[in-house]
């Protein structure tokens, strides 16, 4: 935190102005910054469809093959609000290229790991880079673009690039898995990360301020949600009265403790509670971490039964995510021209009970269900329903913030949407394997020894109790989604003056 008083608005926009690239080279700026966004949120999801050739490659066990997953989402999210702060303290565009080029080493060593432990590793380096880059990033749109149209138009397409690197990811994760080598999910991310590194050269670095990292708060923080996540996982395998499982939850919620109680008291806090002050900051952030889990949902149980149930090849199974991506960009371009027009709950708003129907209609999944009259028009209105909340949800998170807590502002929206991801998907597959298990012992292992043996009919059993597992999953995430919406209908009261033009410049992270 800063020691020094913020700059009057008057004074930061003079600064903007001054250092901001000119006209001609906005649009390059944001191409960069964009650019950056989509590649560190691409990779949550461009492993997803490439997990059974990893698997059979390096011979994963089932257990640890979700940590291929998590281990990044974990990092990620965890270490954003340090990310953040290390913006704020260090230089915005100083930390974006740290952060970019530590992801590009990490997904070259991810490319090159020959076992489960040091892809694992590869995958936490990589979400230490992403949580170094992402804040600076959206704190970087403040810096370089003045306020009004050019910043939200700059602001709509780093939030558009938010929602569709997920699907994005998992359509080339399908075409590099099927035509090259799982190993490509990773490679391909050095070109483009050594492109944004000699694009970073036009980006104005914009103010510092003085303090500290809160190191502690990192480690306690993150290690709690690790804890948690572990527990849950674990919980969903051996039982919740395993000691090992119990430990965990025990250390998790230590750890957890201890960050709110060290937050409070520290001069330099990762996370100043008093950003949770504002009712539409914290209703933002509250929202997202809901909408996390259906994201995360949506695209781990779809991808297991186009390719389990369905009989998918990878590239058909990113294919098949077009409509989503669709769906999310045009979302997301109305809901960047409509901003500063109704206020940001009647944009979310609508959203999310639009996602919570496109989720719900994934609940009725069958085994041998239509892309062309279920599937697809199914994803296309939970995109429509996400595109329309992200933009919103964004202004909102780092609108009205001081200068010296702009990164961790933004930080905060992103750790919410990864850790609500990590922590819901723990919970969802815990409930979706048991559902599953519930019909047949062992669903998933069951189908595919049947599939070796060609048996058939104990494949279409199999079939049936995944498929229930899934839908079940996805019945617990239409609750989180509808969560979300009262959250935004009673929470997120601000007019759409305090969220658009009239939000001065220092004030916006």
């Amino acid at each position: 935190m800063s020691t020094d008083a913020p700059a009057s608005a008057m004074d930061h926009r003079s600064a903007v102005s001054a250092e901001a690239p000119p006209g001609r080279r906005l649009g390059l700026a944001v191409i960069v910054i964009a650019t950056a966004q989509l590649m560190v949120v691409l990779d949550a999801t461009i492993t997803n469809i490439a997990l059974p050739s990893i698997q059979t490659d390096l011979d994963v066990s089932a257990s640890n093959l979700a940590w291929v997953v998590n281990a990044y989402a974990l990092a990620f999210g965890g270490l954003l609000l340090l990310g953040g702060r290390a913006g704020d303290l260090y230089g915005r565009r100083r930390m974006f290229q740290i952060g970019i080029a530590t992801f590009t080493v990490a997904s070259l060593l991810g490319g090159l790991a020959q076992n489960e432990a040091l892809l694992i590793g590869a995958r936490i380096l990589q979400g230490i880079g992403a949580a170094i880059s992402a804040p600076s990033a959206l704190s970087l749109i403040a810096t370089n673009f003045p306020e009004g149209k050019p910043r939200n138009r700059a602001m709509g397409v780093y939030a558009a690039m938010a929602g569709l690197g997920s699907t994005v990811g998992l359509l080339i994760g399908g075409v590099l898995t099927d035509y090259l080598d799982w190993r490509w999910v990773f490679f391909v991310n050095i070109p483009i990360g050594a492109a944004v590194l000699v694009g970073t050269k036009i980006l104005a670095e914009g103010e510092r301020n003085t303090g500290r990292l809160d190191v502690p708060g990192a480690i306690t923080g993150t290690g709690g949600l690790i804890a948690l996540v572990y527990a849950i996982t674990r919980g969903g395998e051996d039982g919740r009265t395993d000691s090992l499982t119990l430990g965990f939850f025990a250390a998790a919620a230590v750890l957890l403790f201890l960050f709110v109680a060290q937050q409070m008291r520290t001069t330099h806090p990762m996370m100043p509670l008093r950003l949770f002050k504002d009712r539409n900051r914290a209703g933002a952030y509250a929202s997202m971490l809901f909408v996390g889990v259906g994201m995360f949902a949506t695209f781990y149980f779809l991808t297991l039964y186009m390719q389990q149930i369905l009989g998918y090849s990878p590239v058909k199974t990113g294919l098949a995510y077009l409509p989503f991506s669709v769906g999310m960009g045009a979302a997301a371009g109305i809901s960047s021209r409509l901003i500063s027009r109704p206020t940001p709950r009647q944009i979310a708003g609508p959203g999310l009970a639009v996602g919570a129907a496109g989720m719900l209609w994934f609940a009725t999944l069958e085994p041998g269900a239509s892309y062309v009259t279920h599937l697809m028009p199914a994803m296309f209105v939970t995109a429509v329903g996400l595109g329309l909340t992200f933009v919103p949800m964004t202004l909102g998170a780092v609108s009205g913030v001081r200068d010296q807590d702009s990164g961790i502002a933004s930080a905060l929206l992103n750790s919410s949407q990864q850790v609500g991801g990590a922590l819901g998907l723990a919970v969802l597959s815990t409930i979706s394997t048991s559902a599953a298990n519930d019909q047949l012992p062992n669903a998933a292992g069951t189908l595919y020894r049947a599939l070796a043996m060609k048996d058939f009919g104990l494949v279409a059993k199999a079939g049936d109790a995944l498929t229930h597992g899934y839908t079940t999953a996805f019945v617990v995430a239409t609750v989180f989604f509808i969560g979300a919406l009262l959250i935004t209908l009673f929470a997120i009261n601000a007019g759409k003056q305090e969220q658009g033009e009239s939000v001065p410049a220092a004030h916006v992270g």
